[in-house]
Formats: C-alpha cells, structure tokens, sequence
C-alpha cells in the first residue's frame, strides 16, 4: 500500500482518462441488480445440477501488481491443492513488480497476452482501459459463475464499476478511508511537554518545540513537498478533480465543488506561502529539500526528523515496524480530516479485479475470485499465508497473531502482497498487537463520512495535454520552492508563479475542467 499511496499524486496526471460519469450508470435501465441470496445456486439446483460446468481442468493466468512475498509460491501451491478439489482448476500468479509497473500493466492490456484475470483500479486507469474494451463485461456471468458476490457486492459498487450497462470489474467490498495525514514523535511531545497535535497551530508548536529542543533535528527530514503540499490542501478544504493537477486547479470546497478554481490564484494560497516561508526560515525542514531523494520518514527510526505524510493505513504500518525495531520510539497520528470534521471513503474501485478481453476462461475465473473473496479458507490463506507459518488466529477471531507462535519474525516476515483487489470486509482481520489506532480512526471516519463527489470524474486530457505538461513544469520549477518557503522574497515569488502560470496556459487548463466537471454534476445533480 506505501508504494501504491505514494503513486497517486502523479500516476492519474500522467495518464489520459476519459470523462467517464461512473455512478450515472446506475439508473434504472442500466443499473444491475443483485441477484436473490443463492439464485445460481437454487436455479442449477432446479434444473437437476451442482452448479457451472467444471469438468475440464484449466490452469489460469493471473496478475496482480506490486512484488510477491518471498514465500507466494508456497501459499499459491497450497491454494492450487484446494482450487484442484473444489474447482478442477490451477492459477498460475504473476506481479508486475513496482518497477515501472504503469508501463508493464499497460503492455499486458494491450498486446493481447493470454490473461484470465488481473487487479484493477481507478488509480490504475481502470476507466481509461474499460473505455477502451480492454476488459469483459461480466454483468450476465456474474449470477451464474460469482452468485454470492453477486448478491453481497452493494448496488452502489457495483454503479462504481458500472460503464452504459457493462460492469467491467469486481470491486473490492470495504469501505476504505484514505485521508492524508502526519505521523509524529509521540514520545518527544510527551518529553518536552508540547501540545497534542489537533490543529494548525498546534502542529507549528510542536515543530518549533522539536527544533528548540533539538536543534540538530530537522522536523521534517528528507523530501517535504508531500507533507506540505498535501496540508496547504486538507487545510484550506480544496478538493482536487479530473486526475492531479498538482493541486493548481481544485474545487474550492467540499460544499461548493462547482466553484473550480486556479488555488495559486487565491488569497489563501498567498497566505499559506508566507507562513511556510516563516517555517523554512525557523529549519522545520532543510534548504535542499527539493534535491533529496528521500522520504522524511526514513529520518523518524535514527532520530533526525519528527513527522511523516501517510494516509491512516501506510501510518498503522509504519508505525507497527518502527515499534517493533525501536520500541523506545512512540508514534502518533494526525489525520488532516479534524480540519474540517468529515471523511470521504475511496471508490469501490480504488481496489478490484477484472477479467481482460484476452481470457480464455472468464468464467472460471469468476468461480476462483467467488471463492477466494467469500470462502475464509481461501481468503487467508492468500491475504495472510499459511496458518501455523505466517499467521496464528488470535483469541479473538477477528484478529491474528504474525507470525505464528513458534515462528523467528526476523525469518518469517508478515505475508505481504496486492490482495487488495479481493478485499471483504466480513473476512478481514487486524494484527493482534498492531496500531490500536486505526480501528478508532475507522470508527470515526465512519461516523463523519460524506459521499465521494469528486473521485468519479475522470478527464480526457488530451485537448489540453500541452498546457498541462506546462502547468506541472511551472508547478515543479516556481511552485514547489514558493510552496517550501525557498524563495528570498514571497510577495515577488508569488508573482512570478502567477506570471509562469498564465503564460503555460492554466486559464485554458482551468476552463476545460470546469467544463467537463460542470457537466458531471449537472447529470449528477449535483449543486
């Protein structure tokens, strides 16, 4: 997930979307509609069978992105056992790899290799690739090979993964909160008695409390553009739209999503460059910033640096390992959503699985993906690996104890790879021992959460491809040193990021995004 999170404020930029109103797909001529509880399953029966036709042995070939555990192939062999059995059916599992994996899933979608199923997602350009009938609709196989996700997939998930009246994909059924947010030394707020980090003001007094007490430690070590830039959004509540425009043009809020704006352009961004120039000058982070290749959080374990951009789920891992190899450290979290008191949950498809065009067995497929997402012996095994090796079941069911007692944990690591795309959220568990906080921050999330208004708008960009890849190389040139306080005088930095802003073409940049959001929220509804 650390990878994936940190993909996203560039992969949907550079990658071409089409305008795609996903949830209007749900009206009544093109909405699915869940089957009854087991209506494959009483049908089949009352035509005299067990269900689909599995006489013939196939061997499928899946893909998931991201890296194997060092141990996949044992767990997948064990899976092979039981898929054997149950389904007369092997899979052979294959990963991308982090490394240049956009290009590779790419070639996989479009030179016609023989793929049964892969891991989809709107940060993968799910949209772009349904557009373009790179995947199967699975709409009339779905009752027959996959009842019972049929039947407990939510209507609106199934809308999210829903183009006309074609589904393309399995999304994930877990209501997952990714809000960005900071981790921070818990224990050195406690030691110089700081105040707790609730806010604005509080985080600057807690930097300017770690640098005075520390001076040789920079508050946010390494590469900060992440820290701040996603701040400068959460707290002034702009909400980026169509793909990442490197925060340039945003919605001005969640309450007015049709007021799209160019945020450089503001008051609130003049505001926020002059307080972060104060920041720079105090050393809340260092003045070659931009040239390093490092994440701050790499600073935390050695004692150099104090804060870390992560969403709730990166954090709970970062702060879980960080416990484990430095149990002197204390780690908190501060999400960005106490700003304004509401979260919004991903997409459905933030996270899925779809059948591409060149399957030679989608329906087979489905059967597998049927099992692995709603049968627990499958979904542990292939979402925690082998029980008595990588995992125990805890006292508590819902929980596990990693590794399995017995275990060395600096031989038998946490079972570790893309399984996102089959997530259940009845089927899930937590780490007994883990972050307590991320079931709290759950809860609260929940309990604040507003639709997703924004997510589904997917742009084209491509009539203003040339102004876009100007916008990002002013953003990258003038914004990013005016935004870290690099910069002698702001007021003159300013002006010029205005200037270079004007001159690559924002104002036309600006105006094709309003257009088409405006016309999304019009056939949505939505004021």
């Amino acid at each position: 997930m650390k990878r994936k999170t940190s993909k996203l404020l560039t992969l949907l930029a550079a990658t071409a979307l089409t305008v795609t109103a996903v949830t209007a797909c749900s009206s009544s001529s093109g909405s699915p509609e869940p089957a009854a509880t087991n209506g494959a399953q009483a049908t089949a029966q009352a035509q005299g069978t067990t269900g689909p036709d599995t006489s013939k042995k196939v061997e499928l070939i899946w893909y998931l992105v991201g890296e194997p555990h060092k141990d996949t192939q044992k767990v997948v062999e064990e899976w092979n056992k039981m898929l054997q059995q149950d389904l007369n059916t092997t899979v052979k599992l294959n990963f991308t790899t982090w490394n240049d994996w956009e290009t590779k899933y790419n070639l996989l979608l479009t030179s016609g290799e023989k793929i049964d199923m892969i891991f989809a997602s709107s940060w993968a350009g799910f949209y772009k690739y349904a557009k373009q009938g790179a995947f199967l609709d699975l709409k009339d196989m779905l009752p027959k090979d996959a009842p019972l996700t049929w039947q407990e997939v939510p209507k609106q998930d199934w809308s999210d993964v829903t183009l006309g009246d074609k589904i393309y994909a399995v999304p994930s059924t877990f209501a997952e909160y990714t809000p960005n947010g900071l981790v921070y030394r818990e224990d050195w707020r406690k030691k110089f008695n700081l105040p707790e980090v609730k806010d604005l003001d509080s985080l600057e007094a807690y930097m300017d409390g770690v640098k005075k007490n520390l001076p040789d430690v920079t508050p946010i070590s390494g590469k900060a553009i992440n820290e701040i830039n996603t701040l400068y959004l959460d707290y002034n509540d702009f909400k980026t739209i169509g793909g990442d425009t490197d925060g340039v043009i945003v919605s001005s809020s969640y309450d007015k999503p049709r007021d799209i704006i160019a945020a450089p352009f503001t008051p609130q961004f003049a505001d926020w460059v002059k307080k972060t120039k104060s920041w720079a000058d105090k050393g809340y982070w260092s003045k070659n910033t931009l040239s390093s290749k490092q994440e701050a959080g790499d600073f935390i374990p050695a004692g150099k640096g104090a804060i870390y951009w992560r969403n709730p789920s990166s954090a709970g891992g970062f702060i879980n390992n960080t416990k484990l190899k430095y149990p002197d450290i204390e780690l908190a979290y501060f999400p960005f959503t106490r700003f304004h008191n509401y979260a919004i949950p991903n997409l459905s498809i933030n996270n899925g699985m779809a059948i591409p065009k060149s399957s030679q067995n989608p329906d087979r497929s489905l059967m597998v993906l049927d099992k692995l997402r709603n049968d627990p012996k499958y979904y542990n095994l292939m979402t925690y690996g082998i029980e008595g090796l990588h995992y125990d079941i805890a006292s508590d069911p819902k929980h596990i104890v990693v590794p399995a007692k017995g275990q060395d944990p600096k031989v038998v690591t946490p079972y570790d790879i893309a399984s996102w795309g089959w997530r259940y959220e009845p089927n899930m568990k937590t780490t007994e021992g883990g972050w307590d906080g991320f079931d709290k921050l759950t809860a609260e999330f929940k309990a604040e959460s507003k639709p997703n208004i924004f997510a589904p708008i997917y742009l084209d960009y491509d009539p203003v491809k040339t102004e876009l890849a100007a916008v990002h190389q002013v953003y990258e040139q003038y914004g990013q040193p005016l935004m870290l306080g690099l910069v002698p005088d702001v007021d003159k930095a300013l002006k010029t990021y205005q200037d270079k802003l004007k001159q690559a073409g924002v104002d036309k940049l600006l105006d094709y995004i309003k257009q088409q959001a405006t016309a999304y929220y019009d056939e949505k509804g939505i004021q």
